[in-house]
C-alpha cells in the first residue's frame, strides 16, 4: 500500500475539529459543494467537457435555494472570465471552471485578471488541446497559462481538490491574485471517491467574508485597467511580479493555518521515500498514486528510488524543490505536455532551470508521457525509473523523449 501524503485524523480529533465523516461523491460534485461552502457571490459558467458537472451541480444548488449566489450562464469562456473580472472588481467572491479549448478562449482576459489583482478562483479540468480533437486528459491546456500571473495548484485526488478550494479562496483574497486549481479530466472529475468536508463553521473561520479595500464603487470611484504608457508599464509589471513572488509566503501561512484547524498538512513539494533515494521521478497530478506503487515495488527489490510531487506550480517553489531532491544522482521529470521546438517539456525545463541555480546537479531525464489520457501503468513507471538509473552513467546532463510512442 502506498503512503498517504496527508495525515489521517482520528475520530476523536474529527469531532473536536468539527470535520464531517467521509462521503462518497463524484469529485466534480464534491468540488461544487466546497465552492458552495465558501459562499461565493457570483458563478460564471459555460459548459465544456470534462468540467461541466461542476458548474451544472452549482446551478442546481442555486436553483434549489441551497446556495444564495448570482449564477450567470454566459455565451463563451471568454465571457465567463470577463464576467468574473467585472464581478470580482466590484467586490464579489467569484468562481468559474473550464477546460482545454475553453481555457484557450479565456486566454486574453486571464492576464487582465492577474494584473488587476482580482481574487478569482477557477478549476481547470485538464484536457488535451486540439488537434487532433481529444477530450481526454493531459496538461497541455494549463501549460499555456504558465506566465499569466495566476497562482496554480495541482490536485492528486478528490480530497485534495476539495481542500484546495478552501485554501484557494483564502490565499486569493489574502494575496489579491487569481488562483487556478488543476484536476485531471475524467481521471478525477468523473470518479467517485470518499471525500471529507469541513464543517461549515470551520469553513467560515478559514474563509471569512470578503472585504476588498479597492473595488469599483460609485461612492468611492477608482480606476482599474487604465492605459499603461511606456513611462509606467515596466514599473507596473515589476510591482506585479514582486507581489506575485510574495504570494508564496501567503500560501505557506494559509496551509499552516489549515493544518491547525484540520490536522491536515499540505506542502508545495510532497516527497515519497526520498530519505536515501539515488533516483527520483518528478510528477504532478493524479498519476502520482500510480508512480507510488512503482516506487514500492522497486524498493522491495532493494532499489533506492523516490518520488517528488509538485503541488504548487506557480509561483514555482524553488527552495522547497532543491531541498526535497536530497542527494539523488538522477531525476526523471514526467511531463504531460509537449513544448514544440523547445529543449524539453515545460516541467522538465523548469526543473533544469531550478537546478542551474543550485550546487546540486543531478543528471536530468525528461519524459513526456500520458498524452491524451494514454495509460501510464505501474510497469511504465518502473521502466521510467530504470531509464533514469541509466542516466547516471551517461555524459549528458539533460535529455528528453516522448515516451510510449507506438512504432
Amino acid at each position: 500500500m502506498k503512503k498517504k501524503l496527508i495525515r489521517e485524523v482520528s475520530l476523536e480529533e474529527a469531532k473536536a475539529l468539527k470535520i464531517r465523516k467521509k462521503v462518497a461523491k463524484e469529485v466534480s460534485v464534491a468540488i461544487a459543494d466546497a465552492v458552495a461552502q465558501c459562499k461565493v457571490d457570483v458563478i460564471s459558467a459555460y459548459p465544456i467537457t470534462p468540467q461541466t458537472h461542476i458548474v451544472e451541480y452549482l446551478s442546481e444548488l442555486v436553483n434549489n435555494g441551497e446556495l444564495e449566489s448570482e449564477y450567470i450562464p454566459v455565451e463563451s469562456e471568454h465571457a465567463a472570465m470577463s464576467a468574473c473580472i467585472g464581478a470580482s472588481a466590484a467586490g464579489a467572491r467569484t468562481f468559474t471552471a473550464t477546460s482545454s479549448q475553453g481555457l484557450l478562449f479565456m486566454y486574453e482576459v486571464l492576464f487582465i485578471a492577474s494584473a488587476l489583482r482580482l481574487p478569482i478562483v477557477m478549476v481547470i479540468a485538464n484536457r488535451s488541446i486540439s488537434a487532433p480533437i481529444s477530450i481526454w486528459n493531459d496538461h497541455s491546456d494549463v501549460m499555456t497559462m504558465r506566465d499569466s500571473g495566476w497562482i496554480q495548484f495541482f490536485a492528486e485526488n478528490g480530497q485534495e481538490a476539495v481542500d484546495l478550494i478552501y485554501h484557494s479562496y483564502r490565499i486569493a483574497e489574502k494575496s489579491l491574485f487569481p488562483v487556478a486549481i488543476n484536476i485531471d479530466g475524467f481521471i478525477l472529475t468523473h470518479v467517485i471517491e470518499p471525500v471529507e468536508f469541513l464543517d461549515q463553521e470551520l469553513v467560515d473561520k478559514y474563509v471569512p467574508h470578503l472585504k476588498m479595500n479597492y473595488k469599483l464603487d460609485p461612492k468611492k470611484p477608482v480606476t482599474m485597467g487604465a492605459i499603461g504608457v511606456p513611462e509606467i508599464y515596466t514599473e507596473a509589471k515589476k510591482a506585479q511580479d514582486e507581489a506575485f513572488n510574495s504570494s508564496y509566503k501567503i500560501i505557506i501561512n494559509a496551509w499552516k493555518e489549515f493544518e491547525k484547524l484540520t490536522g491536515k498538512r499540505y506542502q508545495p513539494v510532497e516527497i515519497y521515500k526520498m530519505e536515501d533515494a539515488e533516483v527520483a521521478l518528478v510528477i504532478m497530478g493524479s498519476l502520482t498514486e500510480t508512480a507510488m506503487n512503482a516506487v514500492d515495488l522497486l524498493r522491495d527489490e532493494g532499489k533506492k528510488v523516490g518520488l517528488l510531487r509538485l503541488r504548487l506550480w506557480r509561483p514555482f517553489p524553488l527552495r522547497d524543490f532543491i531541498k526535497a531532491i536530497g542527494k539523488v544522482k538522477a531525476i526523471g521529470v514526467v511531463d504531460r505536455a509537449v513544448s514544440h521546438g523547445a529543449t524539453g517539456g515545460p516541467v522538465g525545463i523548469e526543473v533544469r532551470s531550478a537546478l542551474y541555480q543550485s550546487n546540486k546537479r543531478p543528471k536530468i531525464v525528461n519524459f513526456i508521457a500520458g498524452l491524451s489520457g494514454r495509460d501510464v501503468t505501474v510497469e511504465d513507471f518502473i521502466e521510467l525509473f530504470e531509464r533514469t538509473y541509466h542516466a547516471i552513467k551517461t555524459k549528458p546532463t539533460f535529455s528528453y523523449k516522448i515516451y510510449g510512442v507506438k512504432e
